[in-house]
């Protein structure tokens, strides 16, 4: 995730001091599907034809190579063959890599407090919040590395000087995130598991916008770190679109992710979201925050921070999430196929 755009969370404040990996992670209510309708029963004289034998699928062409991608800090990439070793530098990355079906060819990932998908735990890590080993990816065999914005950029520059493509991943919105899906899925020989995926995402999205479009705006103060310094999230970025979407009004800061207490406290918060694990019992007790109405109401809640600061194919889960956190009374509709 982008320096601009990415929150540095639970999941990403080890990396706020050495910037080296990334999280990271959204969607909203609609109205329940009709339930399928239900054949009426064939006569008892005529008994059903028999079913006709299904026509064998038809394999999925091979993916064309050499493909040249572009990534998202304007970097032409060439793949001159399929990658079958590919290295992950954020989370984000681990789980679009198996969503869209390269899991198998995926030979070490960045470290993640957060594991997901299950299948990618067994991995080899490659980047902490200490740096990157380029040696240990060299080792590995890679031949191609998907990396993030907020990755150590010399740690970049010296994978790319040993012959190994590196893409950027940079999304700073909703729409840049479905980019990066289907981009990573060019990049992999994926695309059509990509552009499926991003389609049923999309119809999601719809869904869950359409839901929350009449909620009445709350504001909402979304906590991705806190003590001393407090974090939030940054505007313009895709966790304050994601937050709008939900139905808030969000109390944003800029790209330093640090908030002061007097612009919370003046902006009065009607909801707290908190995603650093922190107790709640320790946020109302904290000095100056008796006077918030989310504190006096009782409205703070804690949600999954991989959910919502992760821009990969759960983004849709992290803004049902906000909504339901949002607006606990809200009908989240549950997911609909793309037809």
């Amino acid at each position: 995730m982008p320096a601009s755009s990415r929150a540095p969370s639970r999941l990403l404040l080890t990396s706020i001091a050495v910037v080296a990996v990334l999280f990271g992670a959204c969607s909203a209510p609609a109205a329940t599907p009709s339930p399928t309708a239900v054949p009426s029963a064939l006569p008892t004289a005529s008994p059903a034809p028999a079913a006709s034998p299904s026509p064998a699928p038809s394999p999925t062409p091979a993916a064309a190579f050499p493909v040249t991608v572009t990534d998202d800090l304007a970097g032409s990439v060439t793949l001159a063959a399929e990658p079958k070793k590919v290295v992950s530098l954020t989370p984000a990355a681990t789980e679009i890599l198996f969503a869209v079906g390269a899991g198998s060819r995926t030979v070490a990932k960045a470290e993640d407090i957060d594991p997901y998908p299950p299948e990618a735990g067994a991995l080899p890590i490659v980047s902490t919040y200490k740096g990157i080993d380029v040696e240990k990816i060299v080792a590995l065999g890679a031949d191609l590395v998907v990396a993030d914005a907020l990755n150590p950029p010399d740690a970049i520059t010296k994978i790319r000087g040993l012959g190994i493509p590196v893409i950027v991943l940079a999304a700073t919105s909703i729409d840049g995130a479905l980019h990066d899906i289907e981009l990573i899925g060019d990049a992999v020989g994926e695309h059509g598991p990509a552009a499926d995926l991003t389609a049923s995402m999309r119809v999601r999205f719809d869904q869950l916008k359409a839901a929350a479009a009449g909620l009445e705006k709350v504001r909402v103060f979304y906590e991705i770190g806190g003590g001393d310094t407090i974090y939030t999230v940054p505007d313009p970025s895709i966790y304050a679109e994601m937050l709008r979407l939900a139905g808030s009004d969000p109390i944003t800061t800029d790209s330093s992710y640090v908030i002061p207490l007097e612009k919370i406290v003046a902006a009065d918060p009607q909801v707290i979201l908190i995603a650093d694990g922190t107790p709640i019992s320790d946020v109302r007790k904290r000095a100056g925050w008796d006077t918030m109405t989310a504190v006096k109401d009782g409205a703070i809640v804690v949600i999954s921070d991989s959910l919502v600061t992760r821009p990969g194919p759960r983004l849709v889960d992290g803004l049902a999430a906000l909504i339901a956190a949002i607006h606990p009374d809200a009908v989240v509709p549950t997911p609909i196929p793309a037809s």
